[in-house]
């Protein structure tokens, strides 16, 4: 699994970056040899407490011949996106038609292996190929950075040393145990590995052989052990194949949006109760379930099921859990989304949440901490000025509201 804290972007919905190609160079320069200095100095003092904890020196230094510090690794952990993206802008991408198509194409080249997966992890094989295209296009894109290399020169920049040493010594045991070459162990820049992108940690703890060939290779061309890890990890983190991660619905007119939070669950009966139906079938009674608006009252209302949840575990942000849900739906044959997102609508910045929550506390809303990120303290404040003001009290941020807080604080 990515390096969840690392890559994902915490402010509004968590929307994690699917691509830094934009503002980053298309070159990186050479390291500097103040640089190699620092690296091979963090190497040497690292190599005496990796012989001390039992890897051997032969193989701590085949895994290091040759690996320096990696200037795109050092320019990529210090310039993380930290601007809230659209959510729309990131589906866009993240469930575009090229995607579905693909995804549609290549569950059926691999309907025997997706077989194999289903009978013996309890996962629908439409999310394994969510999961596959989320992360690495279907493979496309797996990384070409050793992982070595990746995780030293994280370790030498310092601010997650202890993080990338634990994770080095989890390599060592990776090969150790043969799965893979030192000149094969390549993933992203944050040292995420292979077909589904799994953390040394992750693949310890996850990794199956599919194949049989008695290695859990997730890097190779052959996508069968990666897709079938993956899905050892949803169903160890309590996935239940056969029911929906979300489903999109449609609210009466007059809803009481205060029950729109995200957090709030109740039966398909209740929620059918208030007028809440499904906008493509009908509503899933097999678990309880929130409804959750990630556009606040002028997009569209999702069904957020126990699912949903677990899909979180691989990667801790709502987005992307939704992105999976309504990508895995997609190639499972569901048409389209039925309402509309505000295209029209600016995501706030962080200064301006701030500005937000500060203007909200001084008026007596109790925002919580004026931190610029977008919690449920904040929410509930924005609720209660709205409903105090006859808005819709769906809790989002907007230049509207702003506007309007900025009158009332004079």
């Amino acid at each position: 699994m990515r390096l969840i804290l690392a890559i994902l972007l915490t402010l509004s919905l968590g929307i994690p970056a699917i691509s830094m190609a934009q503002s980053s160079p298309t070159e990186f320069p050479a390291a500097t040899a103040d640089q190699q200095a620092r690296f091979a100095a963090w190497r040497d003092g690292f190599r005496a407490r990796a012989l001390g904890n039992g890897v051997p020196a032969a193989l701590f230094d085949s895994a290091f011949r040759g690996r320096g510090f990696n200037t795109e690794v050092a320019y990529r952990d210090a310039n993380q996106a930290e601007f809230r993206r659209a959510i729309w802008d990131y589906l866009d991408r993240a469930v575009s038609d090229t995607r579905i198509t693909n995804g549609r194409r290549l569950a059926r080249r691999s309907a025997r292996t997706l077989r194999a997966i289903e009978s013996r992890f309890p996962v629908d094989s439409q999310v394994v190929m969510s999961i596959w295209g989320m992360e690495s296009n279907y493979g496309a894109v797996r990384g070409d950075i050793p992982v070595v290399e990746a995780l030293g020169t994280l370790a030498t920049q310092g601010r997650r040393r202890s993080w990338a040493e634990r994770e080095l010594m989890n390599v060592f045991r990776i090969l150790g145990n043969g799965d893979v070459a030192p000149r094969n162990l390549t993933g992203s820049w944050a040292g995420a590995m292979g077909h589904t992108q799994f953390m040394p940690s992750s693949y310890l703890a996850y990794a199956r052989d599919l194949s049989g060939d008695g290695r859990r290779d997730v890097w190779g061309n052959n996508p069968a052990d990666a897709l079938a890890s993956a899905a050892n990890y949803l169903a160890e983190n309590g996935f239940q194949r056969g029911a929906p991660i979300v489903h999109e619905v449609l609210l009466p007119a007059g809803f009481d949006f205060a029950l729109v939070d995200g957090e709030t669950r109740n039966s398909a009966g209740f929620w059918a109760g208030l007028g809440v139906r499904r906008a493509e079938g009908a509503l899933y009674s097999g678990a309880p379930f929130a409804l959750w608006a990630p556009a606040g009252g002028r997009g569209p209302v999702f069904a957020i099921y126990p699912n949903f949840q677990v899909i979180k575990r691989y990667n801790n942000a709502d987005s992307y859990a939704l992105a999976v849900g309504l990508l895995a739906d997609r190639i499972n044959g569901a048409g389209p989304l039925r309402a509309a997102w505000p295209r029209d609508e600016r995501p706030l910045s962080a200064a301006e949440i701030v500005e937000i929550q500060t203007i909200l506390a001084r008026l007596g809303y109790a925002p919580g901490t004026a931190d610029g990120l977008m919690g449920p303290n904040t929410r509930n404040a924005i609720r209660g000025f709205q409903s105090a003001k006859g808005l819709l009290s769906d809790g989002e941020p907007t230049l509207a509201l702003l506007a309007l807080l900025r009158q009332e604080a004079g």
